[in-house]
């Protein structure tokens, strides 16, 4: 006997392994540091909670209002739920059965030639039964929902880290918008000005009309901006409204855009490898692949013939008198499996096995995306704020241009074009920074993002 069951241990711990042990691991390369990166760093700002990270407090307000009542977020924490009650269901499916039977029945029967007869029967039962995880089968289907629902817990922090980086953008968009306006309708009052004065000297023939023509041009022009710039106000606060989970509405927040923002000379990056244990994309595609990986062996396992033990004892009598003076037992052993199924367990076995394939390769590029992100976010903030740079240099230039077009012209030494250009260049400008300033908080915003920075809960 004892023979017997060491030869079936290892053909049981041969047939567990032998599943999944031809499988290809993932081919995952790692550079030792990013491009462009002189010295190795550890730390990162990705570390950094996002309440901190976000210093603005109407903003930090708006991204907690994201976070508790956004419905992306609520729908994805109901998988995580869902994916967490089927786990407990896995590992339940480990212990034994308990069923349990209370019963009572009464048979007459009056067959030709015999008596009447009177065959009555009360019972009180219950069943263990207990299904031996013989191959592996019932481990191999708890790591796979364990997997998957960690993997949900991943996708929980993918979709708060995007939800909070979203939320973000679009409040920097709605500053920048609120100051792009506040630049227009400070140009239109200088147009008004201009305008009127315009009409004074073209009525006191000092100049021909031409020039009023010129300057009502420049107003129309610039009124004309006006109805576009509140339009994608209201459609930029109705976003933000919708990732707060709220209907439409104004929404409140600082009065101007920041205009000048500092960078560091240097801000802590951090590692390549610690990337991959930040980012939830990334994490989540290694648990799916474990996940995979559950299958294949799952999926061998049932290639096998399963094995249930079942013990049944209770009470059993036709009077209900003598009904606890009468035990009953019942004990069956069932070994079920498929004979021959033209090779259908053998196809889903495969099958598993090029989904293990699916889901390696989803690991591999979802590392090379992560790298490849950092990459991108690293050099678009480093020429956004070169970017700003010379917007401002040529902001400062235009504004000195306006002030020098408009004296040359009141001492009659330039031409009234040549004022209009040098307004026109000025209002660029103002508008280049706006936009250039807009775009390197957009671009730090992003880089916190793709280091998988902003997944932390708040800390209220």
């Amino acid at each position: 006997m004892k023979h017997i069951i060491y030869a079936l241990f290892l053909a049981v711990l041969a047939s567990s392994c032998s599943g999944v042990k031809g499988l290809k691991e993932p081919n995952v390369k790692i550079l030792p540091n990013y491009i462009g990166m002189t010295h190795a760093d550890s730390t990162t700002i990705a570390d950094v909670a996002w309440w901190e990270y976000y210093s603005d407090s109407t903003l930090v307000v708006i991204l907690r209002k994201t976070l508790d009542n956004n419905y992306d977020i609520l729908k994805a924490a109901a998988t995580v739920e869902e994916m967490r009650q089927l786990y407990g269901i896995e590992r339940l499916n480990l212990t034994p059965q308990i069923n349990g039977i209370v019963g009572a029945t009464h048979e007459t029967t009056d067959y030709h030639g015999e008596s009447f007869s009177r065959d009555p029967e009360f019972s009180l039962k219950g069943t263990v039964s207990w299904e031996v995880n013989l191959w592996g089968s019932l481990s191999w289907a708890r790591k796979q929902s364990l997997a998957n629902y960690r993997a949900s817990e991943e996708d929980l922090r993918g979709v708060r880290m995007t939800l909070i980086a979203e939320a973000a953008s679009n409040y920097f968009n709605l500053l920048a918008l609120d100051n792009e306006l506040a630049i227009v309708r400070r140009t239109l009052s200088t147009r008004q000005e201009a305008l009127e004065q315009a009409r004074i000297r073209f009525e006191g023939g000092l100049t021909s009309e031409t020039v009023y023509q010129q300057a009502q041009v420049e107003y129309a022009t610039t009124a004309s901006l006006i109805p576009d710039l509140e339009r994608r106000i209201t459609i930029c606060c109705n976003k933000l409204t919708m990732l707060m989970g709220d209907l439409p509405r104004e929404v409140h927040r600082q009065d101007g855009f920041p205009l000048y923002l500092t960078l560091p000379d240097s801000l802590p990056i951090g590692l390549p490898s610690g990337l991959l244990k930040r980012r939830p994309d990334v994490r989540g595609a290694e648990l799916r692949l474990q996940a995979a990986m559950a299958d294949v062996g799952l999926k061998y396992a049932d290639r096998f013939p399963n094995l249930r033990l079942a013990v049944t004892g209770g009470w059993e009598n036709d009077e209900v008198a003598h009904w606890l003076q009468s035990p009953y037992s019942y004990l069956v052993g069932n070994i079920a499996g498929s004979i021959f199924d033209f090779g259908k367990k053998k196809r889903k076995y495969k099958a598993a096995i090029a989904a293990y394939d699916r889901a390696r390769y989803a690991y591999e590029q979802s590392v090379i995306v992560a790298m490849t992100e950092v990459e991108n976010a690293l050099i678009t903030l480093s020429k956004k704020h070169e970017a700003t740079l010379l917007q401002n240099q040529l902001s400062d230039a235009a504004a000195k241009y306006v002030k020098l077009a408009a004296l040359q012209y009141r001492a009659g030494s330039l031409n009234y074009l040549d004022v209009l250009d040098a307004q026109r260049r000025f209002f660029d400008a103002q508008i280049g920074v706006n936009n250039a300033l807009r775009d390197q908080y957009l671009a730090l915003i992003n880089l916190y993002l793709v280091l998988g920075g902003g997944w932390q809960l708040s800390s209220e």
